[in-house]
């Protein structure tokens, strides 16, 4: 699965968010979510949403997923 596909199973999950991810070998990816949706959720909650528009996927054909969500204009991750 390549990163640009992941992006667009996140932005079909969370439409407004901006979605940003890489990869240097298709299994192993980094991906930065910034989403309105986060405010007021506990990190881990964010984490779970952005887990949910991956669904079966992760663990699978996304072997390692290093994940940062942050609120739009907020300079660090949200750290609830």
């Amino acid at each position: 699965m390549d990163a640009n596909h992941i992006e667009q199973l996140i932005k079909a999950h969370l439409p407004e968010a901006e979605v940003s991810v890489s990869s240097p070998d298709n299994v192993h990816y980094t991906a930065q979510v910034t989403s309105e949706r986060f405010a007021g959720l506990s990190r881990i909650a964010q984490h779970r949403l952005v887990h949910a528009a991956l669904g079966d996927d992760l663990g699978d054909a996304i072997h390692a997923l290093s994940l940062t969500t942050r609120l739009p204009d907020a300079s660090r991750p949200e750290n609830n």
